[in-house]
This record gives structure tokens, sequence and C-alpha cells, in this order.
């Protein structure tokens, strides 16, 4: 990855929250030819077919389940940087990763396309909202007291069982090419 990539690529990995769906939303949206939803209770719609889409994605990033106490305060700060903490796709049998697709709300579209954001691919996936209940790991309670809104996590044990709902791998390379129009991946 040449340097200007790999600053794109860092970009992504600082953006929080809502700012990361956005680009994930805008990638998919590219990718699959799909519209704007002008509703806020999904991300995307797909005309051709009628179809409601949410996109839900997630960094890849090691797995540090180390407590933070007062004596390791500072060692885990400086710990929790990108270069410390990024997984490749090819690690990905050596290092422990926990990635969250929260805030399900399956009443509220027809199709998920989620995946992961790796140090070196991006991983996607789409599953109908019918197949969400049994999807490997999936929670139907994120919150106390939430309803119908739900999660799964993305590890290395259970990404296997994600593979029939795999549909795409790209490279930043292609992301930062297709957000800047200058290729078009199908």
């Amino acid at each position: 990855m040449n340097q200007k990539i790999t600053e794109f690529r860092d970009g992504i990995f600082h953006l929080r929250t809502r700012r990361f769906g956005t680009v994930a939303e805008i990638m998919i949206k590219k990718l699959f030819q799909l519209d704007e939803s002008h509703t806020l209770a999904f991300d995307k719609k797909d005309n051709l077919s009628n179809k409601r889409v949410e996109v839900k994605f997630s960094t890849v990033l090691r797995k540090n389940s180390e407590p933070i106490t007062d004596e390791n305060v500072m060692e885990q700060i400086f710990n929790a940087n990108l270069d410390n903490r990024l997984v490749n796709f090819e690690e990905l049998q050596k290092m422990p990763f926990d990635s969250n697709i929260q805030q399900i709300k399956r009443k509220e579209f027809d199709i998920l396309y989620y995946g992961l954001f790796f140090a070196d691919t991006i991983l996607i996936f789409r599953m109908k909202t019918s197949h969400i209940l049994s999807a490997p790991g999936y929670s139907d309670k994120q919150h106390r007291g939430n309803k119908g809104e739900g999660q799964f996590h993305m590890n290395k044990e259970n990404l296997k069982l994600h593979q029939k709902y795999f549909i795409k791998q790209i490279s930043y390379e292609e992301l930062y090419d297709l957000l800047f129009n200058k290729i078009s991946i199908h």
C-alpha cells in the first residue's frame, strides 16, 4: 500500500460512529447502484427491487481484554494506537479480534449489507432480514429495555459461519478509486 492509500485507510479507521458509517454507506451505494432512502428509518433504497437497505460495518482491531487499572493506564493508552491494533486479513487465525455489527432494527429494512474493514482489505456481506435471527451470535437485545434492536459480533471463531453471506472483497486502492469516481467495481 502506498503512502497516500495508507493515510486514506488510517483516516477511515480514525472516523467514529456516524462518520465511519457514512463512508460505508457511500461505498455500498456506489458498489451496488443504490439510491438515497430519504428517511432516517433505513440507509439506502434499491429502486430496482424496491427493497429497503441497511448498511452496518465495523473496523477490525486487535482485541484487548486487559482491564485498564491505576497501574497500567498509561501503557494501555499508548498501546491503543492504530499501529498496535490493526489486523491484516492474513493474520486472521493468529490474532483475536471482536467486531460488533450493532443497532440492527430488523423491522426497518429488507436487506442488510454488513462487513469488516481489515487493515489490508474490506469484506462485504449481504443478508436478507429473514436470515438475521439465525445469524451467528445474533442477539435481539442490544441495550437494556431496548426492543427490536439487536447486534452480532464477528470474530475469528465465527467469521467462517458468515461465508454464505459473503459477496465481495475490495482493497483500499479500489475503495479510494471508487470514492473518487475513478473506477466502477461491480
